[in-house]
């Protein structure tokens, strides 16, 4: 993983290959896609991440909730690797462009400066975001674009270097089973959902353990599925638990 790592730290994303088993996301998607559907159904006109694109918080009920998802050994060697061993996962969501989407403009994640008065300040990195489709990503179901490098360079000029093409970005295709580890503070835009067929790309946050902020919208665990895990698993895990 040192290749990925050096990867992650050069582009600001990599992209590990056939690293899920296709059980669990085929299980995932099952019991996830209705609850998708009656979703869009119902808030088809309360988009949140531009127009006809969602995002809604994952459940942590099997088997939309799978260890592998979140304590994959080779995710963590490279999130690990990027940020140090102390790291939690705080979030557990979907993004889902629907037909209809459009381009996003370029823009960061988590934009908020951790120092306010030095928001250029060149740090290692406190947030990583790993994420996998529950179906094939292809160029018409409107994959990521990321532009590698811009998470090293001041935002004014990494967005006027991507809107002039001398960066160019690049659209990250994926297959299920491969899962995008990248720096939120790269460059990035959703790209139009030109099927018939919702998009829905899950995603687990990482983050140092000291960081924390209010962006997170997530569900809780239930009391027995947090029963169920061991003391390691719990401790890479910050989210609320439920009281029953």
């Amino acid at each position: 993983m040192f290749q990925k790592i050096a990867e992650l730290r050069e582009n600001g994303y990599c992209v590990l290959k056939a690293q899920l088993p296709l059980a669990s996301i085929e299980a995932c998607k099952r019991a996830f896609w209705p609850l998708l559907l009656e979703y869009l159904k119902h808030h088809a006109d309360e988009r949140n991440r531009g127009p006809h694109r969602h995002f809604l918080p994952m459940p942590f009920e099997p088997p939309c909730f799978a260890p592998e998802f979140f304590f994959n050994p080779d995710i963590l060697e490279v999130v690990r690797g990027a940020m140090g061993s102390r790291v939690v996962a705080d979030q557990w969501g979907c993004d889902v462009p629907v037909p209809g989407s459009e381009y996003q403009n370029f823009h960061a994640d988590y934009q908020r400066p951790l120092f306010e008065e030095l928001p250029d300040l060149p740090l290692p990195p406190y947030i990583l975001v790993a994420s996998f489709g529950l179906i094939s990503i292809t160029p018409e179901h409107g994959p990521i674009e990321i532009a590698p490098g811009t998470h090293r360079i001041p935002r004014e000029v990494a967005l006027r270097s991507v809107e002039s093409s001398e960066i160019p970005a690049h659209s990250l295709l994926l297959e299920p089973g491969d899962v995008l580890v990248r720096h939120p503070w790269a460059l990035h835009r959703g790209t139009p959902n030109r099927t018939g067929t919702p998009r829905p790309l899950l995603s687990v946050r990482y983050v140092r353990r000291w960081y924390a902020d209010h962006s997170r919208e997530v569900n809780s665990i239930p009391r027995s599925l947090w029963e169920s895990l061991n003391e390691e698993q719990r401790a890479l895990l910050r989210f609320p638990i439920a009281s029953e």
